[in-house]
């Protein structure tokens, strides 16, 4: 390293430790205002760290006082823009609540919301965030149907949503993938994907969703105790006939047919020997009936 670049270095170092050392006096600072005035310069500088480390200090010191209302929004912010956002969430909702009647109150519920949306978590984790989030921004637009965030709150919910029709999805298919191995998944596929359908109707997946529908409802015919199959079964022919007459051009169709053909023939199959033991039953029935009227 030459020596104007080690001079450098040497003036960074000490800018900051200066800086650091002047960071450590606004804390250790007995007067309010200083404490304050330095938290509000760092939070306009962007230095949301020792902005938030600063106002989490003063704010108790502030109440009753002029500067508490900022205080306590800029606060929030410093907690939105460092991702502290389960924070951030509380203190915008407590703004909102405490502060009623500031020209900051709207913005703070609407950044409340924001910070759930921000917090959402991916799809395959628990999507209880990701409701809450939904419920918040919903209620934002319902109380401030004019505001100009309302074009961002609907784009966020729909993302949310989106979130949401993956996770069903995912969960869906999870249990095609095993339900040929057991009867509770073939039964919890089918009831999966009717829920999915009903909840998700517009979704690209549906097309999916209605021939896993048809796959699985065969796999649960196939599987279970004879008394039980013909419902089943008929129940594929009744999921089949739904998916052609809503993608009568899908690409999976032929491969659905299959289930149908076999459906059917099964249908038939234990219709008749239904029939065949319903005869049989009238004969020995009616066998019966003549012993007994038959003088002895």
């Amino acid at each position: 390293m030459n020596l104007k670049n080690k001079i450098l270095v040497c003036l960074i170092a000490l800018i900051g430790l200066s800086a650091c050392g002047k960071f450590e006096k606004f804390r250790k600072s007995a007067s309010v205002t200083t404490k304050y005035k330095a938290a509000v310069d760092y939070y306009k500088k962007k230095e949301f760290d020792k902005a938030g480390i600063l106002f989490d200090e003063v704010l108790p010191l502030l109440t009753g006082d002029s500067t508490q209302e900022m205080a306590t929004f800029y606060q929030a912010k410093c907690d939105f823009e460092l991702a502290n956002y389960t924070v951030a969430n509380t203190h915008f909702k407590r703004f909102s609540e405490v502060f009623s009647r500031s020209e900051y109150a709207e913005e703070s519920i609407y950044m409340a919301a924001f910070s759930l949306y921000k917090d959402s978590p991916n799809f395959n984790l628990d999507q209880t965030g990701t409701l809450a989030a939904i419920n918040e921004l919903q209620s934002y637009l319902n109380n401030y149907p004019d505001s100009k965030y309302r074009e961002d709150c609907s784009l966020m919910i729909k993302d949310l949503r989106k979130k949401l029709e993956k996770k069903a999805y995912e969960k869906a298919k999870l249990y095609y993938k095993t339900s040929p191995f057991n009867i509770a998944s073939l039964k919890s596929a089918v009831i999966e994907i009717t829920n999915f359908q009903r909840d998700f109707p517009d979704s690209d997946y549906n097309e999916e969703m209605a021939y896993f529908k048809v796959v699985s409802q065969f796999d649960l015919a196939k599987s279970t105790v004879e008394f039980k199959q013909k419902e089943r079964y008929e129940d594929v022919l009744k999921f089949y006939l739904e998916f052609i007459d809503k993608y009568p051009q899908s690409s999976l169709l032929k491969t659905a047919e299959k289930w149908y053909t076999e459906s059917q023939n099964e249908v038939t199959r234990i219709a008749k020997l239904e029939a065949e033991y319903k005869a049989l039953q009238e004969k020995e029935k009616s066998n019966t009936s003549k012993i007994a009227t038959s003088p002895q």
